[in-house]
């Protein structure tokens, strides 16, 4: 039997485990990524470390989520990581070169590298046959010291891809399709290995924006094979030297198998307030917006640019729309600039943003109350666009634009025939806005220099025989890490001060928690299924680790927010019957008896809801070193100690 692609660049990366799906695997990692929303925390727990110089092949500190400098907060984050990433032997990518993803997939990707990324985003560099993952920022920061970095072995789903797409129907349906089809808890502990003619139809931009939101399913990873379209892109990115062939072998067996025709695709949109409430566009209707944002690491390629170029070109925005555009990186946005499909946005009455995240993290361009935005982004959770009652529909640049001009949720199909853009032969190279770290020898004498707002990371503590405490939130299903630790403009200057975060814990769900969790002292969180979807932040497990929260118990987790979890030293819990998930409530005291010895030991754990007098069963679904590093109180404790 042969060897999927997946299951090759796993193969050869092996450090440990073996590839049997759902027994933990750790990993030897070529590359990482980290941007500012968590990098300052990453840089921080590797400056804890006590590490003089990184030892991946490449390390790369980008600048682009917290851009928006209201204050001295986001500047001081900025300098603090430039100076660790010029001491540490990291490159720093400055604000204004791009978005993380856009940037490392133009200029520093690899076909069959493994990278991990401290952004949920960074699957992205599957779309040149990487296995590019993302973690949370302890994770990163120790795969920057050189260890290794520990999942468990996903499942491979095989999605042949047949047909070609028709005109007016983009990657962005694709994935779009794939999630109504599997879901946002679809894709949990699996990766999305596309396959099929199809794959030859697709540009590298186009294989990346479905990589990229594949993040969308709860996948580990999504991955295309490394092909001559693949060479192309490098070619013209004069990085020819980084190409190697990769692909299935021909007999190579999958857990899973999913069939798309291109060819019988529409274009597609996801409704408020989940990527996987997909619709038709024509089903949807006509609807009245307010705004249209069009970008994110989802879809701000220079393909993607140029079609919203030329759809917008001699035509004027609707006047009940404002129409924003972020290109992904300065490399976009300098060639848009050259080639006057800059021009042609702005006289359209466009307004051009930096190249960043911006709008998609909720820096800046919160929609009008109770507004519909429609966004090229990849995600549209209640909130998560700085306005709580806005509608946010996900669509691809083409409905995007042909949207903004009409003034009404608009099926480009109706525009006539479609604009002809192709990839340039060679992209402008130009990476100054990249700087090289310092020389190891001039390194040692470079400072670090801290900000007043960066404070330093919370701990955990030894885990206790039993924990007596209360159920201080009882959530549903589907909660992100958007709830638990939302974002925007007001709150993001904060990522690296977690007392002053902490205010802001689960404001989505419930605003009085922080002030709960400061007077109960301790407590529990009780969730549902699919718990901590979404971001890679973890910001999100540390914030509640500062409240004093000890233990998640849910009907299953997010891959990413379960690790989080286990690395700051919270018991991740699932119920042993789904059922008992209606026989606890917010407010009940419990205690969890036997649970240091569980967790030693290997076996269940009992909740004792001492208010209603009943006991439930719950389980802690944890390898071997997963449970020592939550007998130590967390990652950085179990490694110092080892």
């Amino acid at each position: 039997m042969g060897y999927n692609l997946a299951q090759k660049i796993i193969k050869a990366h092996l450090v440990s485990g073996e590839m049997i799906p759902g027994a933990e695997i750790g990993l030897r990692i070529d590359q990482t990524l980290t941007q500012d929303a968590t990098g300052t925390m990453a840089y921080l727990q590797l400056e804890a470390m006590n590490i003089d110089r990184v030892k991946t092949e490449l390390s790369v500190a980008y600048i682009d989520h917290n851009t928006l400098q209201n204050g001295f907060e986001n500047a001081d984050d900025h300098r603090f990581i430039q100076t660790v990433a010029q001491k540490r032997g990291i490159r720093f990518s400055r604000p204004g070169n791009g978005i993380c993803h856009q940037v490392h997939l133009e200029r520093f990707g690899v076909p069959g590298k493994t990278l991990l990324g401290s952004d949920s985003h960074t699957p992205t560099g599957g779309g040149i046959g990487m296995l590019a993952m993302g973690a949370g920022g302890l994770d990163v920061a120790v795969a920057m010291g050189g260890g290794t970095y520990y999942i468990p072995m996903p499942k491979i789903v095989k999605v042949e891809l047949t047909g070609k797409l028709s005109p007016w129907v983009a990657a962005k349906d694709i994935i779009l399709e794939l999630l109504r089809i599997m879901t946002v808890k679809g894709g949990v502990g699996k990766i999305v290995e596309y396959t099929g003619e199809g794959v030859k139809t697709l540009s590298v931009p186009e294989r990346a924006t479905i990589t990229n939101m594949g993040a969308e399913l709860g996948a580990t990873t999504s991955i295309f094979p490394s092909d001559e379209t693949t060479l192309a892109f490098l070619k013209a990115q004069d990085r020819a030297d980084a190409y190697t062939e990769l692909k299935a072998d021909d007999d190579a067996e999958y857990d899973e198998y999913i069939a798309i025709d291109l060819s019988k695709l529409v274009p597609l949109a996801a409704m408020p307030h989940m990527p996987d409430k997909v619709k038709p566009v024509t089903e949807i209707g006509p609807i009245h917006i307010d705004q249209v944002c069009i970008g994110s690491c989802t879809n701000s390629s220079l393909l993607d640019m140029m079609k919203v170029a030329a759809i917008l070109k001699g035509k004027t925005v609707a006047e009940n729309v404002s129409l924003t555009i972020s290109p992904g990186s300065k490399q976009v946005l300098t060639m848009l600039s050259q080639n006057g499909a800059l021009a042609d946005m702005i006289a359209a009455g466009a307004r051009i943003l930096e190249s960043a995240c911006g709008p998609c993290i909720g820096m800046g361009q919160s929609p009008n109350s109770k507004g519909i935005s429609l966004r090229t982004f990849n995600r549209n959770f209640e909130g998560r666009s700085g306005t709580a009652d806005a509608g946010v529909y996900l669509v691809s640049p083409e409905v995007a634009a042909a949207s903004a001009v009409k003034g009404c949720l608009t099926d480009p199909r109706t525009l006539g025939d479609f604009p002809a853009i192709m990839l340039p032969d060679k992209f402008l190279i130009n990476d100054n806005m990249v700087l090289l770290p310092d020389a190891p020898d001039k390194a040692k004498d470079r400072e670090v220099i801290y900000g007043p707002n960066i404070k330093s990371v919370p701990l955990g503590h030894a885990l206790e025989k039993e924990i007596s405490t209360k159920v201080l939130l009882k959530v549903g299903d589907n909660i992100t890490t958007d709830h638990i630790m939302p974002a925007g403009a007001k709150i993001l200057p904060y990522r690296s001060n977690v007392p002053y975060l902490s205010q802001f814990c689960f404001g989505v769900c419930d605003k009085a928690f922080p002030e709960r969790c400061k007077k109960e002292g301790s407590g529990i969180v009780v969730g549902g299924a699919n718990y901590g979807q979404g971001s890679s932040r973890e910001h999100a497990a540390l914030v509640p680790l500062y409240l004093g929260i000890r233990a998640v118990v849910a009907k299953s987790f997010a891959r990413m927010h379960k690790a989080n979890l286990t690395n700051s030293g919270i018991l991740p819990l699932t119920f042993a019957n789904e059922a008992d998930y209606d026989r606890i409530d917010e407010g009940d005291a419990i205690t969890l008896l036997n649970v240091h010895d569980a967790i030693l030991n290997g076996g269940d754990i009992m909740l004792k809801d001492i208010t209603k007098g009943i006991e439930i069963t719950l389980n802690a679904d944890l390898s071997d070193r997963a449970r020592h590093i939550i007998l130590a109180g967390g990652l950085l404790n179990y490694t110092a100690q080892n």
